[in-house]
């Protein structure tokens, strides 16, 4: 076998252990980014745990079909960066959503979570789900909340008498 065939099949096997460990993954145009605006996004993808990476398009295909997932074809056109959010499910589209509001030339083609390929509108809508960390928040204070109200109440009443 050729060197070349070789560092393809290694390449395909690459990219299926990626989408096997990632939680969400987003496939983005990023045709008309320049090299600092890719290069800052990288960056900060980097520092997420959100692994950014332009693959092509027919490894990243073969690595699909290699793991039974369909549903890509429409998606694996042209130029595409592939978003990988290893840690959290809303981390990479989230990243993603907030990359196109400072570089207007990056859009969502496709994503996949779950198991599922999903299209741009479930990918915004999955970006705007919040963290892990803050919905755990977000409950810790509702159930806080009763907890702190009985005690200004307590305190009130020790204070009047």
């Amino acid at each position: 076998m050729s060197t070349n065939f070789e560092a393809k099949k290694n390449a395909v096997e690459d990219i299926k252990n990626l989408i096997n460990s990632s939680k969400s993954i987003v496939l983005v145009d990023y045709r008309g980014i320049n090299v600092s605006q890719d290069t800052a996004l990288r960056k900060e993808m980097r520092n997420n745990n959100v692994v950014y990476k332009v693959i092509k398009n027919t490894l990243f295909k073969k690595a699909c079909e290699q793991l039974g997932i369909n549903g890509f074809d429409d998606a694996l056109n042209g130029t595409t960066a592939f978003a990988f959010g290893l840690d959290d499910e809303t981390i990479a589209p989230r990243m993603i959503k907030n990359a196109m509001k400072d570089y207007q030339a990056l859009s969502v083609k496709a994503g996949y979570h779950n198991g599922k390929v999903i299209d741009e509108k479930a990918v915004i809508t999955l970006a705007s789900i919040p963290s892990k960390e803050q919905l755990v928040a977000q409950l810790l204070y509702v159930l806080n909340a009763p907890v702190a109200s009985l005690a200004r109440a307590f305190k009130a009443i020790a204070e009047k008498e």
